[in-house]
């Protein structure tokens, strides 16, 4: 195939009103007191606005641009994201239906010293989050019982809920079924365990630091142990199922058709009939619609601002300050960051710059596996820490009005701590054939 040399700021001006879009509606909304502000607009809509910009500005035929975005939707990458979309949903809406959740939730607090409910939040939103791929639905199951334990324990409301904040955001980053994995590995070409053991380099650590702060900081001043905690070990099993075998290397398609199975298995042993799993399934399927389709229309999209030559315009621009491989990762590192800012969103936000990212991988001779882990980190970094993501707005709407978003800001010590550690593996020697 022969290289697109083209070279061209105005092909970034469907993108420039995407993000525009999303951000300015975000912020007028936000002056406005709406809850969510920043989901209120969804995002397919503010990408199919940028696509028509696009078949304004771009030149050649009307089938030439139409053939351009067809072939960005249907890219084999795209539909392979897609897909593993539809299956993650399912699989989490039969594990949610089956008692899994809670039963984690339960498990984990009836083992946990009532001294260490600090850090004990952390590590259960740790592997709820790694389980079920949600950082937000993490903090949704978790966050009541979380404020609870603060209220009847004597600990800081603020540093609680950074610590359940902070887990989820821990097992988004390392999750091999979360939506920003899936994203960063197809769009870097890598394969989710290696993108795993990559990112588990940084994110243990971090993880391992937070919690002796928690553990330091974070004691209660009154010891009470939580009651009425029932679980069933049987609901667990499909999520230790996903994280054994996914790390064993088998295909993910495999992994979460298998994890499908036996979470129906368990549905149908509790008196659930075919078409009540069936059901849950298509919940689950159409849970992910959203970012089905924006994933479809941001392909399609890349490929006509690349083909006009915006992505050699943005990685001509990177190379002022890139000039070698460490340099080159920052910049996929500032790239995912700014982005997230803008659209709030972290698998929004991967979407967006994995087709740069990966270019820039090429110029810099990145590993796959790296640039992959770099856009997943740093994008759960910001998601973790701007006030209107959706993590930190239902995780302050627990609440009641008694703590604001930028209230918890400084307790989000692992996000923090994950960040400057990113940073210190870029800038630190290494061997980059590892």
């Amino acid at each position: 195939m022969k290289e697109n040399n083209k070279i061209s700021a105005k092909a970034l001006i469907p993108f420039a009103i995407f993000i525009g879009l999303y951000l300015a509606t975000g912020l007028f909304l936000q002056i406005k007191g709406v809850e969510m502000a920043f989901y209120q607009l969804p995002a397919p809509i503010a990408v199919f606005v940028a696509i028509i910009v696009a078949f304004f500005i771009f030149e050649g035929s009307i089938e030439d641009k139409f053939d351009t975005l067809v072939s960005g939707c249907g890219d084999s990458n795209i539909i392979i994201m897609c897909l593993i979309y539809l299956l993650a949903g399912a699989f989490s809406s039969l594990a949610k239906a089956s008692g899994g959740v809670d039963s984690v939730v339960a498990l984990g607090l009836a083992f946990i010293p009532s001294g260490f409910l600090t850090a004990g939040v952390f590590l259960i939103a740790s592997f709820i989050s790694i389980a079920t791929g949600s950082s937000v639905g993490t903090i949704t199951a978790l966050g009541p019982i979380a404020v609870g334990l603060a209220n009847t324990s004597g600990i800081s409301l603020a540093l609680m809920l950074g610590a359940l904040v902070g887990g989820a955001m821990f097992g988004d980053n390392l999750s091999i079924i979360s939506d920003t994995t899936i994203a960063a590995t197809r769009s870097q070409g890598c394969d989710m365990k290696d993108k795993f053991k990559m990112n588990a380099k940084i994110a243990i650590p971090s993880a391992i630091l937070t919690l002796i702060l928690l553990l330091v900081f974070g004691a209660p001043k009154v010891t009470t142990s939580p009651t009425d905690l029932t679980y069933d070990l049987l609901s667990i099993i499909p999520y230790l199922f996903v994280l054994i075998v996914a790390l064993m290397g088998v295909n993910v398609f495999v992994v979460l058709t298998g994890a499908i199975g036996l979470s129906s298995a368990l549905l149908l042993l509790r008196g659930s009939s075919i078409i009540d799993i069936s059901q849950i399934i298509w919940e689950g399927f159409t849970g992910m619609f959203e970012i089905f389709l924006l994933s479809m229309l941001i392909g399609g999209l890349s490929k006509m601002v690349a083909d006009e030559g915006g992505i050699n315009w943005i990685i001509s621009k990177i190379k002022i300050f890139a000039t070698d491989l460490r340099t080159g990762e920052l910049g996929i590192g500032l790239l995912v960051c700014l982005a997230d800012i803008c659209v709030a969103n972290n698998t929004v936000a991967i979407i967006i710059s994995g087709p740069i990212a990966k270019k820039m991988s090429r110029e810099f001779e990145i590993d796959p596996r790296r640039s992959a882990s770099l856009l997943d980190t740093f994008s759960c970094v910001f998601q973790g820490i701007i006030p209107y993501s959706a993590q930190v707005l239902i995780a302050a709407g627990f609440t009641g009005g008694a703590l604001a978003p930028f209230e918890l800001i400084p307790f989000f010590w692992y996000q923090f701590i994950l960040g400057i550690l990113a940073i210190i593996s870029i800038l630190a020697p290494r061997d980059h054939k590892e």
